[in-house]
């Protein structure tokens, strides 16, 4: 029994070492999702023109693949002011999406940025990332 156990161990270890697979490239196929919150400093009146660049770029996102579809919020509110802010949460599917950017994103973004302004000490657009809560079953 010992016997047919090491040889069955062995057949194993050795189909193993044959495999193509690349151990490295396997583990960096990994999805390392990162959830982010964007505050983005609209430019007052640009308001509706903001909503459709922000809609379009929703639609780069989820045609390419890069965000999963939940959670996806759109917040607005005022600051300083009465000038308009949008708050958006989502969540990329790789943390390494927006340093490897597609074109496609980077116009939108560009767009993004152009309805947008600095605004007390900001950026007109800030991303950061944040943690998701998921709240307890009971």
């Amino acid at each position: 029994m010992k016997t047919t156990y090491l040889l069955l161990a062995g057949s194993l270890l050795a189909w193993t070492g044959c495999s193509t697979t690349d151990p490295a490239h396997h583990s960096s196929a990994k999805p390392d999702p990162e959830t982010v919150l964007v505050t983005y400093h609209v430019k007052a009146g640009k308001e509706p023109e903001f909503q459709a660049v922000l809609s379009r770029a929703w639609e780069i996102y989820r045609r390419d693949r890069l965000v999963f579809a939940q959670p996806h919020i759109i917040v607005q509110d005022t600051e300083d002011g009465r000038k308009p802010r949008f708050i958006e949460i989502f969540t990329w599917i790789s943390r390494s999406t927006p340093e490897h950017a597609p074109e496609s994103v980077k116009t939108i973004w560009k767009q993004e940025e152009s309805l947008c302004e600095q605004r007390g000490g900001h950026y007109g657009v800030e991303p950061g990332e944040v943690e998701l809560l998921v709240p307890s079953r009971k």
